[in-house]
């Protein structure tokens, strides 16, 4: 029998660390980068925390918290008795390290001749897509109707919004507001505004993004509404997630895009499934926490995920919609953070943080994409309303921003403790409740659809808003109808005591 070999070993010898800046960080983005550009093979020993932190002359504490954000991430794993080591994952040879310089549009041919035409008189032209009667199968459900209550789903806890510091700076702005702006604005953004984003961008989700490649929209359906017009053209296969974000796939509809409901299991969105559909351009994903069954996108999948938009040319539209709310450790870095090839669109939102009626999100484009989506952006509407930009930008620059995000992360957390406390336990034919550790809102199997239906009916009978999974999948899903079902529950619209009250009502209703 041939000896074992021994695991392979990693020399910190070219780690080099500013002082000057935040040293978990820099030794997080340092050993990340080595494990994607291959310096760091799978099964590569590192150093126990002790020793590393010698060898680079650091607190410990700072390699605890680097390691802790890797394998939180998935880059490496703990062996027990036997150290920590770089975790198994797909070749880095399927993904370019190079940051692409030169990206080309990557518009399909028509909108391409259509960009490079586009008068400078905006108003001169009105290019529109998809027909009245597509309306009938892609439009949006009315909103609930009155103020929130429990268990509304993509509602945050607005009732702690500051909103006397919000009526204090925006009563600044138009006491003197400066008249450039208000004439027509950047249909990108105000400048500002774009700036501050990326610098929260780069320290809270380690993008390497710039101002130039941000543009300002009304909220993330806006966004996700641009890359159906301007990445798809008609009879062109999207993936989306099935059960996913129903007004993300109407929007591709609407723009000919021919949907591809793709499996979510475990990891996120079965890319084995993805890799098998031809002539697919865009994959719409939620990968920091799924929409809505809450999964939490490994980090092999979505390296998977990049290699196939690398090897199709497809892109990529990563809807980041509450990766605030994470209450275990740093938010996951992103797929844009990873990107190393130009194919990743990034949504944002500011409607989880502050509220859903300010109307304000944004996108982070690759380079070569800015120009095209300001100007068709500015064929529907010239720019975002002003004063609400600027003081948005003032309300970050000021620090209010950060705090009221680390406020609203501890209402979640306690609100999601009230749910998974006072969950009435053993309903016949559903499932215990996850003990999900991101985002605002859960989802709980239930046995059958019938089930799903009657406990939905039975909750708005008492005023309470439960959501059925079932009304998540696509219609022309080949799941079996009963393995749809479910219920998802929001759980931050509402105080502590308003969802004990809820949680009461229901066990009254779900009793019989």
């Amino acid at each position: 029998m041939s000896p074992v070999s021994p695991p392979l070993s990693f020399n910190p010898a070219g780690i080099e660390l500013d002082r000057r800046q935040g040293l978990t960080r820099q030794l997080y983005e340092a050993l990340r980068q080595r494990v994607l550009d291959g310096r760091l093979v799978s099964g590569t020993r590192l150093p126990a925390t002790r020793d590393l932190a010698a060898a680079l002359s650091i607190s410990r504490n700072s390699v605890v918290r680097a390691y802790d954000q890797l394998y939180a991430e998935g880059f490496i794993e703990s062996r027990v008795g036997d150290g920590t080591y770089v975790a198994q994952l797909p070749t880095a040879k399927k993904l370019s390290t190079k940051v692409s310089t030169g990206l080309s549009t990557g518009l399909s041919p028509a909108l391409s001749t259509k960009w490079a035409n586009l008068p400078q008189d905006l108003d001169s032209e009105v290019i529109h897509s998809g027909g009245l009667a597509q309306i009938k199968t892609n439009h949006l459900p009315q909103p609930p109707a009155g103020p929130p209550r429990a268990f509304r789903v993509g509602v945050p806890a607005f009732d702690l919004f500051p909103f006397e510091v919000w009526a204090k700076l925006n009563g600044a702005f138009w006491r003197k507001p400066d008249l450039e702006q208000l004439c027509y604005g950047d249909p990108a953004g105000d400048g500002r505004l774009r700036g501050l984003i990326a610098a929260y961008l780069r320290s809270s989700r380690g993008m390497q993004c710039t101002a130039e490649q941000i543009v300002i929209t009304s909220g993330a359906q806006q966004a996700i509404s641009l890359c159906a017009q301007l990445l798809v053209e008609r009879g062109d296969g999207v993936a989306v997630e099935n059960p996913g974000y129903r007004a993300a796939g109407h929007a591709f509809a609407l723009a000919g895009g021919k949907l591809h409901g793709v499996p979510v299991d475990g990891e996120g969105i079965d890319c084995q499934v993805l890799n098998t559909l031809q002539g697919c351009r865009v994959a719409y994903v939620t990968p920091s926490h799924q929409y809505p069954l809450g999964v939490v996108m490994s980090l092999a999948r979505r390296l998977e995920l990049l290699a196939w938009a690398e090897r199709t040319g497809g892109w990529i539209i990563e809807d980041d919609y509450d990766g605030e709310y994470r209450y275990s450790g740093a938010p996951l870095s992103p797929l844009a953070a990873l990107d190393r090839s130009g194919r990743v669109l990034y949504v944002g939102t500011f409607g989880k943080v502050a509220f859903p009626a300010l109307r304000l999100g944004y996108l982070v484009l690759p380079v070569g994409l800015v120009d095209a989506f300001s100007r068709r952006r500015a064929v529907d509407m010239r720019h975002s309303e002003v004063s609400t930009q600027a003081v948005m930008a003032e309300f970050m620059a000021a620090g209010h921003f950060q705090r009221h995000i680390r406020r609203m992360r501890r209402a979640a957390l306690s609100r999601r403790n009230a749910l998974l406390n006072g969950w009435p336990s053993e309903l016949p034919g559903v499932d215990n409740l996850p003990n999900t550790a991101a985002g605002l809102h859960l989802t709980v199997r239930v046995d059958s659809l019938a089930r799903e239906h009657q406990l939905v009916e039975q909750a708005r009978a008492v005023e309470v808003e439960v959501n059925g999974l079932s009304s998540y999948w696509l219609p022309d899903s080949s799941t079996p109808p009963d393995q749809r079902a479910g219920l998802v529950l929001g759980f931050a619209a509402v105080p502590e005591a308003a969802i004990s009250q809820a949680l009461g009502r229901l066990r009254e209703a779900w009793a019989g």
